[in-house]
């Protein structure tokens, strides 16, 4: 059989059973477009969370109280070692790598000025904060260079917590309660908005002692330094070990890259994203059971057709290669058309909701046509093999 004959009787067996073939390429378009869409999400969510999480830079190394047991669980946070300090901070100051070193204290209490009062987050940090986190200060200054272990009460707010209490007022030099103790303004970051969840604009930054004393704790819950550029990250964290041991008497704390951040979060991401693409997976299943449906009705009504075409010489090989070349030309088609279907439903949906991050994935797209024309072929298998094996005399017979 000659390919122009091949491709003029599947083409005209698609035809002639337009609906047919339609309704059976659609099954096949709406399960990829469903994985090319979820997929897109996936990719998307990951990039953004990705992007959100290395705005503050890549030169960061962070210490946790408490040797880790697994990946990214300090047994130190649950009080078992011995606590970071004040002074373990100062003493990291001194690395000369050590480009900023920032103790960090974290709470939840109640904002008061005036008749106002506004339950947020309260960091307790230090005056490096900005540099290690490129963060601005928008007026005012940040957190002075005082005495670590006796600073004086300052507080700087965050710039959605300026507006909520003084709205158009200037809050420099003005003082407010936090959790029943006096703090003077001395400044308002620039808006930061929210990262990873946690809104940096409503909160309030004062000096990590004063936190430690306002929460009644007796240890930071990190500290975070940010090193040169030109060091590599294995000195750091040796020198940081270094140094703790030292003071601690024997190495009790967990030290995490950022490398190692990105890390555990891309291969969580990943995860997520081959799951939502596995759901999309079902409707492709649905797509290859009406292939194998429609198919085995292709066989039963074109009995006449099959003997006529074996007692015309036909090879067997030739009438199983014709049925398994409509099913993948069913797939394929329906695979095309589920790719255009998916990264159309995408954009508009990113055009509704802007702030859902939308990203195909060429990976993802060329997986899914490829997985399309699979199941064409191996959902045609069982029918163009019935019908390769049907009786030229017997079906030539059949009404």
């Amino acid at each position: 059989m000659r390919t122009a004959d091949f491709l003029s009787l599947t083409s005209s067996s698609l035809v002639a059973h337009r609906t047919r073939s339609l309704l059976t390429a659609l099954g096949i378009a709406v399960g990829i477009g469903a994985v090319v869409l979820l997929t897109s999400i996936g990719q998307g969510l990951q990039q953004f969370v990705l992007a959100q999480f290395t705005q503050f830079g890549t030169t960061i190394v962070a210490v946790n109280p408490g040797k880790a047991t697994t990946a990214g669980t300090s047994a130190g946070v649950f009080g078992t070692e011995r606590p970071l300090t004040i002074e373990d901070a100062v003493a990291l100051e001194q690395l000369p790598y050590a480009r900023a070193v920032v103790p960090f204290v974290q709470g939840n209490a109640a904002v008061e000025y005036g008749s106002l009062s506004r339950r947020t987050t309260i960091y307790g940090a230090g005056p490096a904060m900005p540099e290690a986190f490129r963060m601005a200060v928008a007026i005012g200054r940040f957190l002075p260079e005082d005495d670590p272990t006796a600073p004086r009460a300052f507080a700087v707010l965050g710039s959605r917590m300026r507006s909520e209490l003084f709205q158009d007022e200037n809050p420099l030099g003005r003082l407010v309660t936090i959790a029943g103790s006096r703090f003077r303004v001395i400044g308002v970051m620039e808006s930061k908005g929210t990262v990873l969840g946690f809104d940096l604009d409503d909160t309030v930054y004062i000096p990590a002692a004063r936190a430690m004393s306002l929460f009644n704790v007796d240890g930071l819950i990190e500290i975070d330094v940010m090193y040169e550029e030109e060091t590599s990250v294995e000195t750091v964290v040796e020198g940081i070990r270094r140094v703790l041991t030292a003071r601690h008497g024997r190495n009790d704390v967990t030290i995490t890259t950022q490398q190692q951040m990105l890390d555990v979060l891309g291969g969580v991401l990943d995860v997520l994203t081959f799951a939502v693409a596995a759901i999309g997976g079902v409707s492709l299943l649905v797509g290859a059971i009406g292939i194998v449906t429609i198919m085995t009705i292709a066989v039963n009504e074109r009995t006449n057709e099959i003997g006529l075409l074996r007692a015309l010489g036909a090879r067997q090989g030739q009438v199983l290669s014709l049925f398994l070349g409509e099913a993948i030309v069913l797939a394929a088609v329906g695979g095309l058309a589920g790719l255009a279907l998916g990264t159309g439903l995408g954009q508009l949906l990113h055009l509704a909701v802007p702030a859902l991050p939308v990203r195909p994935s060429l990976f993802y797209v060329v997986l899914a046509e490829s997985i399309a024309v699979t199941i064409g072929l191996l959902a045609g298998v069982l029918p163009a093999r019935r019908a390769a094996r049907l009786d030229p005399v017997e079906a030539l017979r059949t009404e």
